[in-house]
């Protein structure tokens, strides 16, 4: 089958061949302490605004001769539409975002939205005194800041090596957010802080200070109702560094205070013992798998059933290891389990076939990845 041919839901050539060309050592565990701003979506308006501001606008002349609307009205998803194609050109961005403030329009253009996408857009080059004029503005409006307003800056801060500055912006929140923190329902407060929270010390540790993390994690834990997440936040920062040691630490300190892990804990764990290990030679390789294999027998012993995630990092490691028959043991264990196979399981597998050079199994093995994802679609 020519793989020029296959184009089936998310299963594209150009999915698997990215997957086969990088590394899937960076598997994304906790995804639900992310900010989200808005997304680029297709507008012939936006694209028409954005490209005369960056082929047209001169800084020292004023916004309206550069920016000749044609008779388009700006509103505030269009606006924030042309800040997402701005974000690689912070100047244009502030002086576009300055613009539509002035504009006199029925109803405000600007909103808190607009306003955390030009504060991530000057975050990331690092014009924090500028960022924090927009919020005490902000403060000052309508439109005021909440709390993913301060995981943006706390983000950029962390991103620029500024921890100190950015654990500031954090206690500084309370004195800015009030609809996220301030409630009549406790639990709805307990939740949001303890979200905010978690979120630093994933942000601390996705860039690497993990010591950091610890340290204000033992300060102020009294504060919060500990959980498993903040621990697997940490065990997950320490495996990202190397240190196994540390995280398997905080997993039996977890374990002490009553807390029971999940298998997204197992899972980080799993990652941390696969990710780095040596394979070769096959002894190191031996080690690495009855570390992994001890791993998943734990996880059963507890109730916890591996899941799609933990067997493709053991599938990973066999295809590192140019391990084929195994790799498809492995793969034949998950399918009389039952377990929905995704674009990263298949692509281990086809990248050891392929790298072992029995191409005639990995192109089978394509064509019914395909053939899941029509079955997926219908």
């Amino acid at each position: 089958m020519a793989l020029r041919s296959l184009r089936v839901g998310t299963y594209t050539p150009t999915a698997v061949f990215r997957h086969l060309l990088l590394p899937l050592t960076s598997i994304r565990f906790l995804s639900s302490t992310s900010v989200k701003l808005p997304k680029l979506q297709p507008s012939e308006e936006a694209d028409s605004l954005s490209q005369i501001l960056l082929t047209q606008h001169n800084p020292f002349h004023a916004m309206e001769s550069s920016i000749q609307l044609h008779g388009i009205s700006l509103s505030p998803p269009l606006l924030e539409q042309i800040l997402l194609r701005l974000q690689h050109s912070s100047k244009i961005a502030l002086s576009f975002f300055l613009y539509s403030k002035s504009l006199p329009t029925p109803s405000p253009l600007l909103s808190t939205t607009s306003y955390n996408l030009i504060i991530d857009i000057l975050g990331k080059v690092r014009q924090f005194d500028v960022v924090w004029q927009l919020i005490l503005e902000m403060d000052q409006t309508d439109n005021s800041p909440d709390s993913s307003t301060f995981m943006i800056l706390i983000r950029r801060l962390i991103a620029a090596g500024l921890t100190r500055q950015a654990i500031r912006a954090y206690d500084d929140m309370g004195c800015f957010v009030t609809a996220d923190l301030e409630s009549s329902d406790s639990e709805s407060v307990t939740q949001n802080s303890s979200f905010c929270f978690c979120y630093l010390l994933d942000t601390l540790c996705k860039y690497g200070y993990v010591k950091v993390a610890v340290e204000i994690f033992n300060k102020r834990k009294s504060g919060f109702r500990v959980d498993s997440k903040m621990y697997t936040i940490l065990i997950s920062g320490w495996c990202k560094i190397g240190r196994i040691d540390m995280a398997e630490r905080f997993f039996n300190e977890m374990m002490e205070k009553g807390m029971e892990p999940n298998v997204v804990t197992y899972n980080v764990i799993l990652n941390g013992i696969c990710r780095r290990a040596s394979l070769h030679p096959d002894e190191r390789f031996d080690r690495t798998i009855r570390n992994a294999e001890k791993l998943f027998d734990e996880m059963r012993q507890r109730g916890i059933e591996p899941d799609v995630t933990s067997y493709s990092i053991i599938l990973h490691v066999y295809s590192r290891a140019h391990k084929p028959d195994l790799t498809l043991d492995k793969l034949k264990i998950m399918k009389e389990k039952g377990i929905c196979l995704n674009v990263t399981t298949y692509t281990s597998v086809i990248k050891c076939l392929c790298s072992c050079g029995r191409l005639e199994e990995a192109e089978k093995l394509l064509s019914e990845m395909v053939s899941d994802g029509e079955d997926e679609r219908g």
